[in-house]
């Protein structure tokens, strides 16, 4: 008896600790996300200002590294607790992926418009990257 209450015991712990840790990896990526909508923020602000867009792109690097990270940051078991992740990033986890490569690809693009000085272009890129962040949104994200 005494047994069976200590495997009880450590089991009631370990998820505890999975429950504890699911909590760390939902506030890291929700600090993340954050992090990325201020770097975007600050980027439109620069191409509206039509300044210069060359330092830019080591901004718009550190936000593919971010992005390039971003599934792992949705392990299974991180579905609840305080985040606004649907259960359709575990469910069609290939959509996931692909609709984060789509940003990437998007992303790069906007990186390499960025590197070149490009005011006349990038604007339209950098709205045909909000556009692949929404069509990740609508599926993955609750309001």
């Amino acid at each position: 008896m005494r047994n069976w209450i200590l495997a009880v015991g450590m089991a009631v712990a370990i998820g505890g600790a999975g429950a504890a840790i699911a909590q760390d990896v939902i506030a890291d990526r929700r600090a993340g996300l954050k992090n990325a909508g201020e770097q975007f923020q600050a980027i439109k602000a620069v191409s509206d200002a039509r300044g210069d867009l060359r330092p830019v792109a080591a901004q718009i690097d550190e936000l593919i590294a971010f992005f390039r990270g971003l599934p792992a940051r949705f392990p299974e078991g991180s579905g609840t607790g305080n985040t606004r992740a649907l259960p359709a990033i575990w469910s069609d986890r290939a959509g996931f992926e692909q609709a984060n490569a789509n940003l990437i690809t998007q992303l790069t693009a906007l990186r390499a418009l960025a590197a070149a000085g490009d005011n006349a272009a990038f604007p339209a890129a950098f709205n045909q990257t909000g556009a692949a962040c929404g069509a990740c949104h609508r599926v993955n994200r609750a309001r």
